[in-house]
């Protein structure tokens, strides 16, 4: 605790107190009170993204692009970089960890579930609005800080490759896997191909639009920020939709997909962010809807057969048990295949 306090008196001298925030898995995170106002202390995990100087990179650009915008533009409050005392944009230590320090957004909650139809619509809007407000800034001027990242092709090959050489029993469930993916294998480019086609472009991407990565309110029970910007990078927005779809709409008892709750996301999402779509863009919206629990049901499933390297599990069958469930969540969408674009297509002619 001592050496947190040091770290925390590299950005502010009158630290009072320090407590960790959040449930976050990646960063290390602290809540930092001081006789002024509290911001946010952060260690970069450097075993998942190796060059924490190209993410501080991405952080100042994005905040420089948005400070350029007028304040009634800016609905989201996104949050600031605090500088060190010696006017630095990070302070690294003696072991070589980057930490930086941003503001705190207070009186407000992140969810983990969504219990209202209002919840799901704000939560349509604020990831629409984190597109639009970074629509007009030219995403290579951003460093790519998860290569490879939902670049379904080669989780596939990979996959195959871990198949070939893997010696455990099928079990039933395991069949199922091997099954799904074999059957549906075929739509793993996509998104992959419609880009390299120029149907799809790159833009800025958030790269991790889960449910509680949006801060509400707790009085007026609205959004009011998008966090973790860490994953921000040059993407298919295609990724992002897809994947908070996913987050929002799986309901886990039945592991089936709540077009209801769709339905409430999308609308608000193409409120603001349709202004920027194409007509491939809307056209393609499904096939992001029925790839992102494919790519991660693939990624899972992969990560059992190797033994459970990447993704944290409290017993041996988890990962495998979750691979199965996105599956039957993209199955789920697939059923609904026809309600799903007669929805996009009245949202396209509603543009």
């Amino acid at each position: 605790m001592n050496t947190l306090f040091a770290i925390a008196h590299q950005f502010a001298n009158d630290v009072t107190a320090l407590s960790p925030l959040g449930n976050g898995l990646i960063n290390d995170t602290f809540l930092v009170t001081t006789q002024s106002a509290p911001f946010v202390l952060q260690r970069i995990n450097r075993s998942v993204f190796p060059a924490p100087d190209q993410i501080m990179a991405n952080l100042i650009r994005l905040n420089r692009h948005l400070e350029q915008k007028s304040a009634t533009d800016v609905k989201l409050k996104i949050p600031g970089l605090v500088k060190t005392i010696a006017n630095q944009d990070f302070y690294q230590d003696k072991h070589g960890d980057y930490w930086r320090a941003l503001s705190f957004i207070a009186n407000t909650e992140s969810l983990e579930t969504l219990t209202n139809l209002s919840q799901a619509q704000q939560t349509g809007f604020a990831l629409g609005h984190f597109h639009r407000l970074v629509s007009d800034l030219e995403p290579l001027l951003l460093y790519d800080t998860l290569p490879g990242f939902h670049i379904a092709p080669d989780y596939l090959s990979h996959y195959h490759q871990v198949l070939a050489q893997s010696t455990r029993q099928l079990e039933p469930e395991s069949l199922y896997c091997t099954e799904f993916i074999a059957n549906n294998q075929h739509f793993a480019n996509d998104l992959e191909a419609a880009k390299q086609q120029d149907l799809l472009v790159l833009r800025i991407i958030h790269g991790d639009p889960k449910l509680n990565n949006f801060l509400f309110d707790k009085d007026s029970k609205k959004v009011v920020s998008i966090i973790d910007l860490d994953t921000v990078k040059p993407g298919l927005v295609h990724y992002d939709i897809g994947d908070c779809l996913r987050s929002c709409c799986h309901n886990s008892a039945t592991n089936t997909f709540d077009l209801t709750i769709c339905t409430a996301i999308l609308t608000s999402y193409l409120a603001e962010a349709g202004a920027f779509f194409s007509a491939d863009d809307y056209r393609l919206l499904y096939a992001a809807i029925r790839l992102i629990p494919f790519e991660l049901g693939l990624r899972f499933y992969t990560d059992y057969l190797q033994g459970n390297r990447y993704f944290k599990v409290t017993e041996q069958k988890q990962n495998l048990q979750r691979a199965a469930d996105q599956f039957r969540l993209c199955e789920s969408i697939m059923a609904q295949e026809f309600a799903i674009k007669a929805l996009i297509g009245q949202l396209k002619n509603h543009e």
